[in-house]
């Protein structure tokens, strides 16, 4: 019986010790050769920074230009320039603007010519009938004073006629009208370069008129007319409104003098008439800025801008911008400047659509000036010279 056991014993320790031999074996057939064990490399003499991303990767060397090698594409930014720069655009001619334009008046026509023509037509022109006339007037904003002027000669040359028929009351209320509005006044502007220099023109009025507009749209009539011109954006207290004028210059040629939004207006525009001199232009625009009448400080501010300018040479036109849709509070405006500076000409602006025609009127007595220019439109040639008899005509229409 213990040889059984011992004989079990032994078997048992063989069998453990040949499957050791096997596992061996195997580990050994599993490691790779000594030949192929991977290469570490040693790490670079200089320590290294830790880096993160891309960054991590090392630097690699660059091939390197001198600044001879290098080729500037300057044929290139020419053409480009070339290309961004904005086509010169060829204004309307000023002849006959204000013909072409009067279809913009139409509504205005109801109000003053055709409400007149109708109330003139009557068979008896009673007292009740010459107050409809006169109250048709007043809404028209022609004023107290000469709304009573013409009703007074409506009076007497109408008695004198006696039959009217529509032809002959549509002649007697345009020569009417013709002499209310002013036909012998000099309405033109004073554009032309003389021995001081450029004509200096300072456009001026408040806020929300369309002052910057009407200068740009006074450029174009100026080139229009053959006259060379440069801008002042001497308006330097509302945002942009540099930026604004020299667009509209852009588009005709005419260079754009400006500062630094804040800046001293009398600096640029003395600074605009000095560059109009040395470039030998005809006409120096000045574009003041829009300052409310109620301020007097900026009041002020404007009258110093005309005695800077002044030490250039005198300024040939103030153009008071006036919107022609305040009425009497247009007119309040117009007194307060004319205190500050001699106005010597008016434009009305948005004297299309529901406007009343009769400021015209008004403002001239006012101001004991002309008017010079009206806005019939948001269109960049819809600036026309004034001319009486055309305005008259298309009041009262055909």
């Amino acid at each position: 019986m213990e040889y059984v056991i011992l004989a079990v014993v032994i078997a048992v320790v063989a069998i453990g010790a040949i499957a050791g031999l096997v596992v061996s074996g195997r580990r050994r057939q599993q490691l790779p050769p000594k030949s192929q064990a991977p290469v570490i490399t040693a790490p670079p003499t200089t320590p290294q920074e830790p880096q993160v991303g891309e960054e991590a990767a090392p630097p690699t060397e660059e091939p390197r230009r001198t600044v001879e090698e290098v080729q500037l594409p300057e044929a290139e930014v020419e053409v480009a320039e070339a290309e961004a720069a904005p086509a010169v655009e060829v204004p309307e001619p000023t002849a006959g603007r204000l013909v072409r334009l009067r279809s913009r008046l139409s509504r205005s026509q109801n109000s003053i010519g055709k409400g007149l023509l109708s109330l003139l037509s009557r068979e008896h022109l009673d007292e009740d009938t010459w107050e409809e006339i006169e109250e048709t007037l007043l809404t028209a904003d022609v004023g107290v004073a000469p709304t009573q002027e013409l009703v007074e000669r409506l009076r007497t040359r109408v008695k004198v006629l006696g039959t009217r028929t529509p032809d002959e009351l549509r002649a007697l209320l345009r020569e009417e009208l013709v002499e209310l509005v002013g036909k012998d006044s000099d309405r033109t502007v004073r554009s032309t370069k003389h021995a001081e220099g450029p004509a200096v023109v300072l456009v001026v009025g408040v806020n929300g008129v369309g002052k910057t507009t009407t200068t740009g749209k006074l450029a174009r009539v100026l080139v229009a007319d053959g006259r060379t011109v440069v801008l002042g954006a001497a308006d330097t207290f509302r945002a942009a409104a540099a930026d604004q004028l020299q667009t509209w210059g852009e588009r005709v040629g005419a260079r754009t003098v400006r500062g630094p939004e804040g800046g001293d207006p009398a600096s640029i525009a003395f600074d605009a008439v000095k560059e109009g001199i040395a470039e030998g232009v005809d006409t120096v625009l000045v574009d003041t800025a829009g300052r409310l009448h109620t301020k007097t400080g900026l009041m002020d501010e404007l009258g110093k801008v005309k005695r800077v300018v002044e030490k250039h040479g005198p300024v040939d036109e103030v153009l008071l911008v006036l919107d022609a849709t305040t009425g009497q509070n247009g007119l309040i405006q117009a007194r307060v400047f004319a205190e500050v500076v001699d106005i010597t000409g008016i434009v009305l602006t948005k004297l299309d659509g529901t406007a009343k025609g009769g400021i015209v009127v008004a403002v001239q007595r006012e101001l004991g000036v002309p008017v010079k220019l009206i806005g019939l439109g948001e269109g960049a040639d819809d600036l026309a010279p004034f001319e009486p008899g055309a305005f008259v005509d298309a009041l009262i229409g055909d």
